[in-house]
C-alpha cells in the first residue's frame, strides 16, 4: 500500500463520511477527491422528493453525462479489441454491451443495488434503477477524475471483470430483428400492437405490447419504452416459435388459409353462381 493511500486512511479517521469514502474507495480503487458527485450518482429521484435529502438533486444529470461517457469509451475499446471487424459488427457489440439488461447485471456485481437511495415507497422496476445508476456513476468518475481514470475504471473494473466480449458479441439479442427476419422467411405479416401505456409510481412512463403474427398474437413486453416493450415481446415470441413446433407450424400455416380464403373471395365476387353450381373455376379478367 501506497504511503498516499496510508495518508488518505489516517485523514479519514475523525470524518463523519469515513463509511462512504471507504466504501468508494473499495469500488473504486481509489478515494474520491468530490465524494459529492458519487452521492449524488446514487440518489433515484424518489429520494429527494420524499425529502430524504436536503438537496433538490438526483442522479439523472449525471446519467445523462455518464451515459455519453460510457458510449464513447465502450466504443474505444470494441474498435481497439477487434481490429478486423467492420462497422455493423462493432455497433452491435456496443449495443450489447451498453443495453439496459448488462448494464442492470454490472450494476448489482459491483454492489451498487445495496448502495442506491430510493424512496421505501417507490414500485419503480429496480433493474431500470440500478442501471441507471451505473452511468450515473461512471458520470461522477468523470467529473471527479476526468476521462483517463474514467476509461480504466471502465475497462478493468467493468468490462476485464464482469464482461467476456469475445462471448457476448455472439450473443443474440436484437429478438425484434429476428422475429422480422423470421416473419419475411415465412411471409406472415408481423405487427407491434401497443396494448397500453401507463406510469409507475415515480411518474416514469411504462409501455406493454403485444407482437402479432397474422392473426395469432405471439408475445406480450413490458417496458420503459415502446422499443424495450416491443423487444421484450419479440423475445417472447422468438423462444415460443423456438420451443413449440406445432405452434411454429400454426403460425406458418396462416399464409397458406389466407391466401386460399383470398383466392374463394375473388372467384365468389366474379361468378358466384357458376360456382357454386356447376363446380366450374372462374376466369379471372
Amino acid at each position: 500500500m501506497s504511503l498516499h493511500i496510508i495518508w488518505r486512511k489516517i485523514r479519514l479517521l475523525g470524518n463523519p463520511k469515513k463509511k462512504s469514502y471507504l466504501s468508494f474507495y473499495k469500488l473504486l480503487g481509489f478515494f474520491p477527491h468530490h465524494i459529492e458527485y458519487y452521492e449524488e450518482a446514487l440518489m433515484h429521484k424518489s429520494f429527494a422528493k420524499d425529502g430524504g435529502s436536503k438537496s433538490m438533486h438526483n442522479n439523472e444529470r449525471l446519467e445523462f453525462l455518464g451515459d455519453a461517457i460510457l458510449d464513447a469509451i465502450v466504443a474505444d475499446i470494441v474498435y481497439r479489441r477487434f481490429p478486423d471487424k467492420d462497422e455493423g459488427f462493432l455497433t452491435n457489440t456496443r449495443s450489447k454491451i451498453v443495453q439496459r439488461e448488462t448494464l442492470n447485471q454490472i450494476a448489482i456485481e459491483l454492489g451498487l443495488d445495496k448502495m442506491i437511495m430510493t424512496s421505501a415507497r417507490t414500485n419503480a422496476h429496480k433493474n431500470h434503477i440500478y442501471g441507471n445508476a451505473l452511468e450515473a456513476f461512471i458520470g461522477a468518475v468523470y467529473l471527479d477524475r476526468g476521462f483517463d481514470v474514467t476509461q480504466t475504471f471502465i475497462d478493468k473494473n467493468i468490462i476485464d471483470t464482469y464482461l467476456n466480449i469475445e462471448k457476448l458479441a455472439k450473443k443474440e439479442v436484437n429478438f425484434k430483428s429476428k422475429l422480422i427476419e423470421w416473419s419475411q422467411k415465412y411471409k406472415v405479416v408481423l405487427k407491434f400492437e401497443l396494448i397500453e401505456n401507463f406510469k409507475d409510481n415515480d411518474n416514469n412512463p411504462v409501455f406493454q405490447t403485444r407482437a402479432v403474427l397474422g392473426e395469432i398474437p405471439v408475445g406480450i413486453g413490458i417496458g420503459y419504452s415502446k422499443k424495450e416493450s416491443q423487444q421484450n415481446a419479440a423475445k417472447m415470441a422468438i423462444k415460443k416459435l423456438r420451443a413449440e413446433r406445432d405452434f411454429a407450424q400454426q403460425v406458418r400455416d396462416q399464409r397458406r388459409k389466407q391466401q386460399d380464403k383470398e383466392k374463394e373471395s375473388r372467384y365468389m365476387q366474379i361468378d358466384p353462381e357458376s360456382y357454386l353450381l356447376n363446380g366450374m373455376e372462374p376466369v379471372l379478367k
